[in-house]
């Protein structure tokens, strides 16, 4: 079966879009490999990362952060929780509301990966100069933007 002609404008937009989550995949799968010696995934990345950055948060807040569904997020924090890296504080005001906090072996464990992850961004994005990593995240912010506003 023939395929209908694209236009110059959907070729362009599919082809960016296309290295778009080229680049975004294999420059996440560079920034994560640590992780598997850690035997941590990327979202329990995800949930210590922003815990020890924003401090204790709500499930529905951190899967917010880490663009996880809240159902998601729920099997993150229980597999989190069997490894002793986080718990669960039921809210004193409001009962049916957890806060999620690092334990201390979740806080040691993040302490000490946190910062070869800093550093292994920056020498991914280190590739770019400055004004190009301005670019690119000013970029981002607009098709976040834009899609948020419909």
């Amino acid at each position: 079966m023939k395929q209908p002609k694209k236009t110059k404008k959907e070729t362009l937009g599919m082809t960016s879009f296309s290295a778009l989550q080229r680049s975004s995949s294999i420059v996440s799968s560079e920034v994560h490999k640590v992780l598997g010696s850690q035997n941590l995934t990327v979202s329990q990345f995800g949930v210590l990362e922003a815990l020890y950055v924003f401090g204790p948060m709500y499930q529905r807040d951190l899967a917010e952060h880490i663009l996880k569904t809240t159902g998601n997020i729920t099997t993150v924090i229980d597999n989190l929780e069997k490894h002793e890296l986080v718990q669960r504080v039921r809210e004193v005001k409001d009962r049916r509301y957890f806060q999620v906090v690092l334990t201390p072996e979740g806080e040691k464990l993040i302490r000490k990966i946190f910062p070869s992850h800093v550093k292994r961004v920056q020498q991914v994005m280190d590739h770019l100069t400055p004004e190009e990593q301005e670019t690119l995240r000013l970029l981002c912010l607009k098709l976040e933007q834009a899609i948020e506003e419909k």
